[in-house]
């Protein structure tokens, strides 16, 4: 019989059994569970994904929601478990889901929830954090003085492009592909011009505005277009960052023909899902064509890389960090938490789950509500009239 796993407990003699199959930052959504009467299990393992198996163990006989993670793998197996052993209610702690089979949930009736509104801002930024690294070649430049090389200032040690001035690509003008691009058209003064399927009017405004203001200072001003194909967009900007979800469309989206497209200097930056771009094609394409860079927050095979990647001078790589600052993941925990405590405590779902701040005041009880269950229309489960 398979050892159990580690477990810290929280308010053992709690009414509603919840497990966390991972210690998240932050106590509030500790708190906001044991007030609500929930003995709280959080997995303490050290042991980074946990297995099917694993999670099965952790259910138990009893239990009535379940806080995840994105490595985990939601399906038939798992919702089959919860559904036995009681439970109605799972959320991950994403934004993403695509780790859960919906329908199996469906099926078994369990709310899956997530945390959307919470996250732009801080993704926005390592986005641009990235694009900026990528330009002035930070990362390479650090490693050099870390080993000792620099012997002193050279003419041609280092150099970078400048953003000023350039234009930024955007796909998937999204929330955080929107963020991103005022941060960087307002930050460093670029031109715009993005795809997606819908158009981001209050984007163009943004741009339109910021222009005139520039320009009526006595500045060169900024532009934006929105770009028919995305072909258009990798082929006109300097700087491009990948904002598109992951499905059977976008699968591959930026392939070895697109690569080809793109400019031989420009900069291409994904924190949106790995399978995005094709990563063989990828590292090809960095090996035959040396001041093209990347920057990576996720991976097509998370947690791997593929094959050469990680000798690559001209990719800065890091470990699926964009939501990783202290204020957005201890909201995710909440968000999360609340997910699981709405449907146990049958709250209606809210009504806008990109307007969560009312659930991350501190200094105010969240509502009663769920803040984001993705298959709340298949449940027929009623919306918050709040």
């Amino acid at each position: 019989m398979a050892k159990p796993l580690q477990v810290e407990v929280y308010n053992p003699n709690g009414k509603y059994r919840v497990i966390s199959t991972k210690s998240m930052p932050g106590t509030r959504w500790i708190n906001l569970l044991i007030e609500q009467d929930c003995r709280l299990e959080i997995c303490t393992q050290k042991k980074t994904i946990l297995s099917v198996e694993d999670i099965i163990s952790l259910i138990g006989d009893k239990c009535d929601g379940v806080i995840g993670q994105l490595t985990e793998e939601w399906g038939e197996t798992l919702f089959s478990a919860l559904s036995r052993a009681g439970g109605k209610a799972f959320s991950n702690m994403a934004v993403g889901y695509n780790n859960v089979d919906v329908n199996a949930a469906n099926k078994y009736g369990v709310a899956v929830g997530n945390t959307p509104g919470v996250l732009t801002e801080t993704t926005a930024e390592l986005a641009a954090s990235l694009s900026l690294s990528a330009a002035r070649r930070i990362v390479e430049a650090d490693e050099f003085m870390r080993v000792g090389l620099y012997d002193g200032w050279l003419p041609h040690l280092f150099v970078g492009n400048l953003l000023k001035g350039q234009t930024v690509g955007v796909i998937g003008a999204g929330r955080i592909g929107s963020a991103y691009a005022r941060m960087m058209v307002e930050g460093f003064k670029m031109n715009l011009i993005y795809y997606d399927l819908y158009q981001a009017t209050r984007l163009e405004k943004f741009v339109t505005a910021y222009g005139q203001f520039l320009e009526a200072n006595g500045e060169q001003p900024v532009t934006w277009k929105r770009a028919s194909s995305m072909e258009e967009v990798l082929r006109e900007a300097d700087v491009i960052s990948l904002h598109p979800i992951l499905d059977k469309t976008t699968y591959h989206l930026v392939n070895k023909e697109r690569l080809a497209m793109m400019k031989k200097e420009a900069i291409l930056v994904n924190c949106s899902r790995g399978p995005v771009v094709d990563e063989v094609a990828l590292v090809e394409h960095l090996k035959a064509n040396p001041m093209f860079r990347v920057g990576l927050d996720v991976f097509e095979d998370e947690p791997y890389m593929k094959p050469g990647l990680a000798d690559m001078k001209n990719a800065i790589v890091v470990p699926h960090i964009a939501s990783a600052s202290k204020w957005t993941r201890e909201g995710m925990a909440t968000l999360a938490a609340l997910n699981v405590l709405g449907k146990i405590k049958e709250y209606p779902v809210w009504s806008d789950p990109n307007r969560v701040e009312p659930f991350l005041d501190e200094n105010s009880r969240p509502p009663a509500a769920c803040p984001s269950i993705v298959n709340s229309k298949a449940l027929g489960l009623s919306v918050s009239k709040l």
